[in-house]
């Protein structure tokens, strides 16, 4: 299993950043310019990433002002699970951990690790700027 990760600490309590994460409607606000024909609902996104797949994603796992996992609906090119992990640094600092877990072999970690690293700076560095 290939972990992918990067973390970031936020001006807003844990149950801001977790009301916020916990609802996949708010998603579509972390993703890059690639990702199109989005659609989503509280539980579950659809969307398209140029060039490369159609992914479907559901909240398999929420543990309240700590955790969001999510898990693909439909069949994925790889076995992922995308993970928001939230720790309370102070009463208004909230340290957000976004992590990846694909099971890639060698071929696939070496063409997709790089735009799955990506993907996690890009939404960690969105979430920092949308809530501070």
């Amino acid at each position: 299993m290939t972990t992918i990760q990067n973390t970031t600490e936020i001006n807003k309590n844990v149950s801001e950043v977790y009301a916020f994460l916990t609802d996949l409607n708010n998603h579509e606000q972390l993703m890059p310019e690639n990702i199109y024909n989005w659609s989503s609902t509280n539980d579950e996104a659809r969307f398209t990433i140029q060039n490369m797949a159609k992914l479907a994603l559901r909240v398999d796992e929420r543990s309240e002002n700590k955790a969001i996992k999510l898990i693909p609906s439909e069949k994925a090119p790889f076995e992922v699970a995308l993970r928001w992990e939230l720790q309370v640094v102070e009463d208004t600092l909230t340290k957000a951990t976004f992590i990846i877990d694909a099971d890639l072999n060698m071929m696939m970690k070496m063409i997709a690790s790089g735009p799955l690293q990506k993907l996690v700076d890009y939404q960690i560095n969105k979430l920092k700027e949308l809530l501070g």
